[in-house]
C-alpha cells in the first residue's frame, strides 16, 4: 500500500512514513460488522462482549461523587493505594492464595493490560503461543510489537472444547518468549482445569518462558464460584502476568479499568509504562472499582444468573437446528457456533443483518480455526435472546 497525501512539501507517500507493522494491521471483523449493522431499525446487536443493562447503581454513584468531591486531578502511576488493597483481598477471597498490593498494577481497562503485557516482554520476532480461538485483539497486540502470533488451536468434540496441552508445549520453540491462556475463554467459554494449569506452569518455568494469563472472565462461570487461576498454581517469582478487568463481572465496559498482577520486581517497570502512556487511571473511575468490589458481589451472583439462564435458552433453540454445531459453554457469556456449509463467516454475518437484523460476531475474527462460526453474546434481555435465536431459526434453519 501506497497512499499520498498532499500538503505544503508537495506529495507525501504514506505508505513510507508509518512502521509497515502498523499499517498491515487488519481491522477487526468484528467491528466491521458492528459498523454494518449499527442503525439499522430493529436490529438485535448481540456482536460485542457486553451485556444490555448500564453498570448498578452502587458503583455508578461512587463515580459520580468521587468526581462532585474532586477526584480529577492526576493520581497514582500504579493505582489508588485503597483500590490495590481491595484488589488484593478480592484475589485472596476469590483464588484463596494471598496477593501482595506490590504485586498489584491498576491499568486503564483489560486491554490496556494487556497490550503493557506486550511492551514489556516482546521483541522484533519474538514469538507467542496463543490458545485459540481466541479474542482478535490478543494476536494484534502481538503483532504491534513485531512479535510473531503462533495460534495452538482447540478441538471441538463431544465433550465441548479440548486443548491438548502437548500441542502447546510443542509449538514453543527457540523464540518463543511467552505462552498466552485465556480462560474461561472468548470466543468459546472453554475452561483450563488446575491440573493443566499447573502442567502449563511447570513447562514455562523449565523453560524460561513467560505465561499471560487473561482472566476476564473468571467470575463468569456455571457450575463453580470462580475459574480457576494461574495464581493458584504459580510461585510469587514465577513468570507469570495475570490481566484482568473490571468490565464483565461488574458492567463497567465503558469505565475502562482493569489490573494486572506480575511478580514484584515488575512492578517498577510497569509502572514507567504507565507514566508514558496514560500517567494514571482516572481517580474517580477507580474509586468506582473501589465500590464494585466491596459492594458487588451481588452484582456478580445476579449477572452470572441472568448469563445461565440466557445460555439456556439459546443453546436449547440453536441445537435444534441441523446445521448447527456447538457446545453448551461452561464460562464467559458466548455461544461459539458452526454452520455447516459456510466458508465465509464475515459475509454470513452480513447476510443475517440484511435478512433478519441480528448482528453476530464472525468467527474469522478469532483465527484460523474460528472460520465458519458465528459468535452470539447472550448477556441480554431473556426476551431478546428468544427473539433473535427466533430470526436465526428463520435465516439458518
Amino acid at each position: 500500500m501506497n497512499r499520498t497525501r498532499h500538503d505544503a512539501g508537495g506529495a507525501m507517500p504514506l505508505g513510507d512514513s508509518i512502521r509497515p507493522t502498523i499499517e498491515a494491521l487488519p481491522h477487526s471483523p468484528i467491528a466491521t460488522i458492528a459498523d454494518y449493522g449499527h442503525g439499522r431499525p430493529g436490529i438485535i446487536p448481540l456482536w460485542f462482549g457486553e451485556g444490555d443493562l448500564p453498570t448498578p447503581e452502587p458503583i455508578s454513584e461512587a463515580g459520580i461523587r468521587a468526581i462532585r468531591d474532586g477526584h480529577v486531578f492526576y493520581t497514582y502511576q500504579r493505582g489508588l493505594p485503597r483500590l490495590r488493597e481491595a484488589l488484593s483481598a478480592y484475589l485472596g477471597r476469590v483464588h484463596d492464595v494471598p496477593v501482595p498490593v506490590e504485586r498489584i498494577t491498576v491499568t486503564s481497562s483489560g486491554m490496556t493490560a494487556i497490550m503493557k503485557t506486550m511492551q514489556t516482554l516482546v521483541d522484533p520476532g519474538d514469538e507467542v503461543a496463543i490458545v485459540s480461538p481466541v479474542w482478535p485483539n490478543i494476536v494484534n497486540a502481538v503483532r504491534v510489537m513485531a512479535g510473531v502470533p503462533v495460534e495452538v488451536p482447540m478441538h471441538l468434540g463431544n465433550q465441548g472444547w479440548t486443548l491438548d496441552v502437548e500441542r502447546l508445549f510443542a509449538a514453543c520453540g527457540p523464540r518463543t518468549k511467552a505462552i498466552f491462556v485465556n480462560s474461561p475463554g472468548n470466543p468459546t467459554g472453554w475452561i483450563m482445569e488446575r491440573g493443566d494449569l499447573r502442567r502449563v506452569m511447570d513447562f514455562a518455568r523449565s523453560r524460561g518462558l513467560w505465561v499471560v494469563s487473561d482472566e476476564v472472565y473468571s467470575r463468569l462461570v456455571y457450575d463453580r464460584p470462580a475459574a480457576p487461576s494461574f495464581l493458584e498454581v504459580a510461585e510469587p517469582e514465577d513468570r507469570l502476568i495475570v490481566v484482568n478487568s473490571f468490565s464483565k463481572n461488574w458492567m463497567m465496559t465503558g469505565w475502562r479499568l482493569g489490573w494486572m498482577v506480575a511478580p514484584e520486581w515488575l512492578g517498577p517497570v510497569l509502572e514507567n509504562l504507565v507514566q508514558y502512556s496514560t500517567s494514571g487511571t482516572p481517580a474517580f473511575v477507580q474509586e468506582a472499582g473501589i465500590a464494585a468490589l466491596e459492594e458487588g458481589e451481588p452484582v456478580v451472583a445476579d449477572l452470572v444468573a441472568r448469563c445461565r439462564a440466557g445460555r439456556d435458552l439459546v443453546c436449547a433453540a440453536l441445537e435444534r437446528l441441523p446445521r448447527l454445531r456447538l457446545t453448551c459453554p461452561p464460562g464467559a457469556f458466548y455461544v461459539f457456533f458452526r454452520v455447516e456449509g459456510e466458508t465465509d463467516s464475515v459475509a454470513l454475518a452480513r447476510r443475517l443483518i440484511d435478512e433478519v437484523a441480528v448482528g453476530l460476531a464472525p468467527g474469522a475474527a478469532f483465527g484460523s480455526g474460528g472460520e465458519g462460526y458465528l459468535r452470539l453474546c447472550f448477556a441480554a434481555r431473556h426476551d431478546r435472546l428468544a427473539e433473535a435465536v427466533d430470526r436465526l431459526a428463520r435465516a439458518l434453519g
